[in-house]
């Protein structure tokens, strides 16, 4: 099967053989900005404009769960393989849930407002966010510590504006990413081998502080 989501807010469920629609999922208010398929229930995931998010039962056709914690467009999702969770991002914040019943887990904040347009995540549990200018945080997917923050290149002759990241994910071995962006380039980073504990120290007490500070909070 297929899922596609877009600007008249459902979610069409196709037979790739017959070409024929299985099921509408409707319920959002706005364009579907991404979409999550899983092998176990719920199967479809989306995210919307409409700043929520809808666990699908795609045998029913019909939404399991709403997630109503963000306040911006839900632009993407990510979710890893080795466990049973996924992200989302928007322009508030990123949010960790619970793969099987949308259990809030965690807040991943420090994208100073910007709009999240792509999320990617490797095996070694390192999540990018990339955001609409030009942004790139790097996360520890398990604790939510963002270890490196960085900003694309515009190509020369770029407008300032036309630094935005649009699309990212890493390759196979998960070493190097590949971002598609709004200067019509594709780049692809590789990792800094001369990176070490003394170039980019860990801040203990600042992370401490920001733990302490967001426990206190609901969502």
């Amino acid at each position: 099967i297929l899922v596609t989501g877009g600007r008249d807010a459902v979610a069409r469920v196709w037979d790739m053989r017959t070409k024929n629609q299985i099921h509408c999922l409707t319920g959002h208010d706005n364009t579907i900005g991404s979409i999550l398929t899983k092998s176990t229930d719920p199967q479809v995931i989306t995210g919307s404009y409409d700043s929520t998010i809808k666990l699908w039962d795609l045998v029913g056709g019909k939404c399991r769960t709403t997630l109503t914690h963000h306040k911006k467009a839900v632009r993407a999702l990510v979710q890893p393989s080795f466990e049973n969770t996924f992200c989302s991002g928007a322009a508030d914040t990123l949010k960790k849930w619970g793969g099987r019943d949308g259990r809030f887990i965690k807040n991943f904040t420090g994208h100073n407002k910007s709009v999240i347009n792509a999320l990617a995540l490797n095996e070694d549990g390192v999540l990018l966010s990339a955001a609409d200018d030009g942004t790139m945080n790097f996360w520890d997917y398990h604790s939510g510590y963002c270890f490196q923050k960085t900003t694309t290149i515009a190509q020369p002759g770029s407008l300032d504006a036309e630094n935005g990241i649009f699309a990212a994910g890493f390759d196979l071995t998960g070493t190097r990413l590949i971002t598609c962006e709004a200067d019509k380039s594709i780049k692809i980073w590789r990792q800094d081998e001369e990176a070490s504990e003394l170039s980019h120290p860990v801040d203990m007490v600042g992370w401490r502080k920001k733990c302490l500070k967001e426990a206190k909070q609901r969502y």
